[in-house]
């Protein structure tokens, strides 16, 4: 759906000038041209993760649910390898590319948005993304995200197979285990696990969102779409009232536009401009890759022109363009051919190997 791309595109453009913005040290020389904006990207352009969540959610249940109750994930460890090693292969190389240009720019650099040298139980725990849970320091921004997005992916599955073991036993409720499963964990995420910080290195803090992506699905396959949107609504604005959250405002306002989009042939024929529907497709390379372009620009800008905040802000665009160039490098390059588990664990031993040799030398 070009819409969708274009939802992707907006949300990726964000979390890049947002990660400009946050971590510096090109936006800290060059906050004085625009302290407003940069502000603003540095505060409220990351709620744009959201619509990457309610998308996630979205696309999971098209292929584990495509119509609400009407199947159960098959094979749950198959599907769950399998969405591993399409998550895993582009972030390996990724998270490569990371550790060596942090290795490059961390004696000239001198910012904390440049990671350590990372040690061998942070590098395996980033590469069976348990980095969060484990309690290790991100390798590159925003990989939390990934492993987030895993965590969630394993949840719907194990509520899907648990409605096909509860269809087994009891045939005459099918499908209706599954929605209901789905509906009490969102509720239980956006009425209790979202108000609690100590949950967000879990799948539980942030299903609300996922769960109205589902939601936005099965709506656009319903022949009573407003059921759903009246359930979506209800939800969303009784965890609003509890406790008003911007990011759970942005994750309703974009599942709300999935179901729009589905019944509305004007919108579905919305003339998308090509180039954002491109940057939609190979948003998850760019989100991966922008983070060592972004350290290896501010590099360069920080040695030749330390104090000038026009250059720094010209940096930052500079930043983008080829944070930009280098996702589509590696959604062609990677992301968009298909990986065996035996790829994976090489990648996953490179990184490994690069970053043990990065530790040693940093020692």
């Amino acid at each position: 759906m070009p819409m969708v791309d274009a939802l992707k595109a907006i949300a990726c453009i964000c979390i890049v000038w947002h990660h400009l913005a946050f971590y510096g040290p090109m936006s800290d020389v060059a906050r004085p041209l625009a302290p407003a904006l940069l502000d603003w990207l540095a505060e409220y352009a990351r709620m744009a993760v959201h619509v990457f969540l309610v998308i996630g959610g979205f696309l999971a249940a098209g292929s584990l649910a495509p119509r609400a109750g009407a199947g159960a994930a098959a094979a749950p460890l198959v599907q769950i390898l399998r969405r591993y090693g399409r998550l895993a292969a582009p972030y390996l190389v990724a998270l490569t590319v990371s550790v060596l240009v942090a290795a490059l720019v961390r004696p000239t650099l001198h910012s904390a948005a440049v990671p350590d040298a990372p040690d061998l139980l942070q590098l395996l725990a980033h590469g069976f993304l348990v980095q969060d849970l484990a309690g290790e320091d991100g390798l590159s921004a925003g990989v939390w995200y990934v492993a987030i997005d895993f965590q969630l992916f394993v949840l719907a599955v194990a509520v899907f197979a648990v409605d096909g073991w509860l269809q087994r036993r009891w045939p005459s409720q099918a499908g209706r285990a599954a929605v209901l499963l789905v509906l009490g964990v969102a509720l239980l995420s956006l009425l209790v696990f979202n108000r609690d910080a100590g949950y967000d290195d879990t799948a539980f803090y942030f299903f609300g969102s996922y769960g109205l992506g589902m939601m936005a699905w099965w709506a656009g396959r319903s022949a009573r779409p407003g059921t759903w949107v009246a359930v979506m609504l209800a939800i969303g604005v009784a965890a609003l009232a509890l406790d008003w959250r911007g990011r759970l405002a942005t994750a309703l306002a974009a599942a709300l536009i999935l179901v729009a989009v589905q019944h509305s042939a004007r919108l579905q024929g919305w003339p998308v401009p090509r180039a954002l529907q491109h940057l939609g497709q190979m948003s998850y390379s760019v989100f991966l890759i922008h983070f060592p372009v972004c350290l290896a620009v501010a590099a360069a800008v920080s040695r030749l022109w330390p104090a000038a905040p026009a250059a720094h802000a010209l940096g930052m665009l500079a930043a983008f363009l080829l944070s930009v160039a280098a996702g589509s490098a590696l959604h062609y390059g990677v992301e968009r051919r298909a990986h065996s588990l035996r790829t994976v664990a090489v990648l996953l031993a490179v990184l490994v190997a690069c970053g043990w040799a990065v530790g040693r030398l940093a020692g």
